[in-house]
């Protein structure tokens, strides 16, 4: 399989880690108040972006809100697969049908294995419960 990859992307600025996301890189993050943001912790919970960089708490986080980038994969995922955050704030595949999860994109080069790269298009911008 060929290495993940990146693409053009539009980045949130102004944002700061609200702990320590030094080992959270392309983890889905939200907002957990003004500027601040923490890895998404839940299946519902709303994402902001992917986290681009490694911040510890109070420094920078540079995160993708639309664009192509990596992810850090929950599973196997395969390539066209829609996704949204899982438990632990890296991203899993849904179907359409699953209402209470927030879809963020789609997956266009998979992850052989849990806690691999894979690669994506996101759009964190203007998503919304299917319900």
């Amino acid at each position: 399989m060929a290495s993940a990859f990146e693409g053009p992307q539009i980045r949130a600025v102004g944002l700061i880690a609200g702990g320590d996301l030094s080992a959270k890189q392309f983890y889905a993050v939200k907002l957990s108040a003004a500027n601040t943001v923490v890895v998404c912790a839940g299946v519902t919970d709303k994402p902001y972006g992917i986290l681009q960089n490694a911040p510890k708490s109070g420094e920078e986080a540079e995160v993708c809100v639309i664009g192509q980038t990596k992810i850090s994969a929950d599973a196997l995922m395969a390539v066209n697969a829609s996704i949204g955050t899982a438990v632990d704030g890296q991203l899993a595949t849904y179907t359409v049908a699953d209402t209470t999860k927030y879809i963020i994109g789609i997956c266009q080069q998979g992850a052989g294995a849990a806690d691999g790269l894979a690669v994506a298009f996101v759009n964190c911008a203007s998503i919304r419960l299917l319900a």
